[in-house]
């Protein structure tokens, strides 16, 4: 083996490698335990998608009370003009971005807050929710999540969209 050989590898391989008959299947075994991602098992792999940790990001983020909208203004603008088209469907991960790696995730959101709410507190139950949401669905472990608080909804600008809501899924 080389001394590049990754710390994953070298399980698999040095079974690979063993003379005294072990199995195929004891193989794999050692090689998901060394993964130690419930993602890698003995009999596969799974592939999670960046849109499916931006999606239930955002509808996590949605739920939140004191969570207004989700987005900059010129991400809802588009949203809002797109939604007026037949047959368009919600958009739940405006306002997220995401950095994934094969075992973890690091999520930005741009948040609009309601008059009113406490930010720290809204920012905080917004992370809760997210990790649990991210890391319950998909069992990637969520690193850091990132609030970028853009603006604060007043009472009457009602020229806006109301509130999004995850539950309106087409």
């Amino acid at each position: 083996m080389t001394e590049n050989t990754s710390a994953a590898q070298k399980p698999a391989q040095a079974a690979a490698q063993n003379s005294n008959g072990q199995s195929a299947e004891l193989t794999r075994k050692q090689a998901a335990a060394a993964s130690n991602s419930p993602l890698v098992t003995e009999y596969g792999a799974t592939t999670v998608e960046e849109t499916v940790v931006q999606k239930l990001s955002g509808i996590a983020a949605r739920e939140v009370p004191g969570v207004y909208a989700m987005g900059n203004i010129a991400r809802r603008t588009f949203d809002a003009i797109s939604e007026r088209i037949p047959g368009s469907r919600t958009q739940v991960s405006g306002g997220v971005s995401v950095e994934k790696g094969e075992r973890q995730t690091a999520i930005d959101l741009i948040v609009i807050v309601e008059y009113g709410a406490a930010i720290v507190e809204v920012a905080e139950n917004i992370r809760r929710n997210v990790i649990r949401s991210v890391e319950h669905g998909t069992g990637l472990e969520v690193v850091e999540v990132n609030i970028t608080v853009a603006d604060v909804h007043l009472p009457g600008e009602d020229d806006e969209q109301p509130r999004e809501s995850g539950h309106e899924l087409a």
